[in-house]
């Protein structure tokens, strides 16, 4: 049985609540500028609630869905599925120059050595950085907001999930974009603005993938898109979430946030399940 539409409104204002938090990013860049264990904490929940959630709740709704489609080979095409979107986020991820790549994250505290001469000379490379990195985010946004769309509108319990662990991951794009920007040209509003507008493509993607898939909605596209959603987040956090939770704060810190974004996750979907 194909899953109803009637949480299509739901589904987009999770995607584009996911996609704001781009620019909740720039604003804790500058609230928490010398914390980096606060980083790494929400890095590491992120990635737990990634991982937890893929494994336990999405890869069994995709086997169901190929099951409900009475295919004969439900766990293959779930585990092709499911590495396809590896794969399809590792290509996206690879086509973006490691330069200007909104995973390889800025920091603010290593330009404290910096004379006044070095400074003004990176002036506009640290511009221009932040502008290609807002073209990035948007690109690496735009397939994770149709994930968010798709999974909330089969499952709103589930979609939530997704929606607060891409959330959270976004946070640091936002970061990445603010941060070059602002130490650039001083200016807050525009580095916060241009984080923004980068998160927009989160709802894009949403709108751009339910129009275009409307008319081949099946239990067989649901237990595709699903898998490879899965995928997409398994590697998001191996890839991005946990090296750089790594790298802004203690280790402890950030496996500390791993356990307890899968036990947040888990204790929710108990709790939402009854």
């Amino acid at each position: 049985m194909v899953p109803p539409v009637e949480n299509i409104w739901l589904a987009f204002a999770l995607t584009l609540l996911a996609g704001l938090a781009t620019g909740l990013g720039s604003i804790i860049a500058f609230t928490f500028r010398r914390s980096g264990n606060f980083l790494s904490v929400s890095l590491g929940f992120s990635a737990g609630v990634m991982i937890y959630v893929s494994f336990v709740e999405i890869i069994p709704e995709s086997l169901q869905f190929f099951q409900a489609a009475q295919s004969e080979h439900a766990e293959l095409w779930t585990t092709l599925a499911f590495f396809f979107g590896v794969f399809l986020i590792m290509v996206i991820d690879f086509l973006v120059p490691e330069k200007i790549n909104p995973h390889e994250y800025p920091t603010p505290l290593d330009s404290e050595d910096e004379t006044e001469e070095e400074r003004n000379r990176r002036c506009i490379d640290l511009y221009n950085c932040g502008r290609f990195s807002a073209l990035a985010v948007a690109i690496h946004n735009f397939p994770e907001g149709m994930a968010t769309f798709m999974a909330a509108l089969v499952d709103p319990k589930l979609g939530i999930g997704i929606a607060i662990a891409i959330a959270i991951h976004n946070i640091p794009e936002g970061v990445a974009i603010a941060v070059p920007v602002y130490y650039a040209t001083g200016n807050i509003k525009r580095a916060s603005l241009m984080a923004f507008l980068s998160g927009l493509s989160e709802p894009l993607g949403a709108l751009v993938g339910f129009f275009v898939l409307r008319n081949f909605l099946s239990n067989t596209m649901f237990g595709i898109v699903f898998a490879m959603v899965a995928g997409i987040m398994v590697y998001i956090s191996i890839d991005e979430l946990l090296p750089t939770a790594e790298k802004y704060g203690e280790h402890h810190y950030a496996i500390g946030g791993v356990v307890a974004g899968m036990a947040v996750i888990a204790i929710s979907m108990l709790l939402i399940g009854n």
